[in-house]
């Protein structure tokens, strides 16, 4: 009996470490650099994926490299890396492969933030990329590959082992939101409408249904209104 009572309250403290919520109009805030902050997202993948995008909002003032997500499996530490590496240029990794999109100025610039989405499918190995509702030209990478199903997947820092292994030279620091991700990739316009914070609920990740525990000063606080009333939110 004492021993079933321990399990029961061992359960209980692992199930109360976990939240879940509708984070809807809602924002991770980091607040200064460091390798202590960061948020730990759950998720349950049925089977590997063999595409996907990747869609979320953010605020930065950084101009040196940043992680923006973070997907870890056993056999790879960037098994999805998206990284901002300056102002104007980002990577996308897969499986430790990376291919560079170089945004035009005007593009990436958006005095209410940025919105990033990045897309993969397995049969043509083709990624694309698109910021603040424009797409890039599309890139290949990894054809044939498939994501594990076993993840750690963290914001605000890169992984440079399964869930840890943190650098604060890659830290971010600013505000994340309206983070989603599909086991598919959407068509050009599911982008564009989830763009104009359209209603195209991510089915790997889901903002509005969020299971996250959050490590160090993170902290979740209203996001901007003004960013909401630029968009038609």
């Amino acid at each position: 009996m004492r021993k079933r009572l321990l399990s029961f309250l061992l359960l209980a403290g692992l199930w109360g470490s976990l939240a879940q919520e509708d984070l809807e109009r809602k924002a991770f805030v980091f607040p200064e650099a460091s390798k202590t902050a960061y948020v730990v997202l759950e998720t349950t993948l049925k089977q590997p994926l063999t595409g996907f995008t990747l869609c979320m909002r953010f605020y930065t003032e950084l101009t040196r490299g940043y992680s923006l997500f973070s997907y870890a499996s056993r056999r790879s530490a960037n098994e999805i890396l998206l990284f901002a590496e300056k102002p104007n240029q980002y990577s996308f990794t897969l499986g430790d492969r990376a291919v560079i999109f170089n945004v035009p100025e005007k593009m990436n610039t958006n005095p209410f933030g940025r919105q990033i989405c990045a897309s993969w499918e397995s049969a043509t190995g083709l990624v694309e990329l698109w910021v603040n509702g424009q797409p890039m030209v599309r890139k290949s990478l990894k054809k044939g590959h498939s994501v594990s199903t076993e993840a750690s997947i963290i914001l605000g820092q890169e992984q440079d082992s399964f869930g840890g292994r943190f650098e604060i030279t890659q830290s971010f620091v600013g505000e994340i939101l309206d983070l989603y991700m599909w086991d598919r990739v959407l068509s050009p316009d599911e982008v564009g409408w989830a763009w104009f914070n359209g209603d195209v609920p991510g089915n790997v990740i889901n903002w509005k249904s969020l299971s996250y525990k959050s490590h160090g000063e993170v902290f979740v606080k209203p996001a901007l209104s003004s960013f909401y009333r630029a968009v038609g939110g």
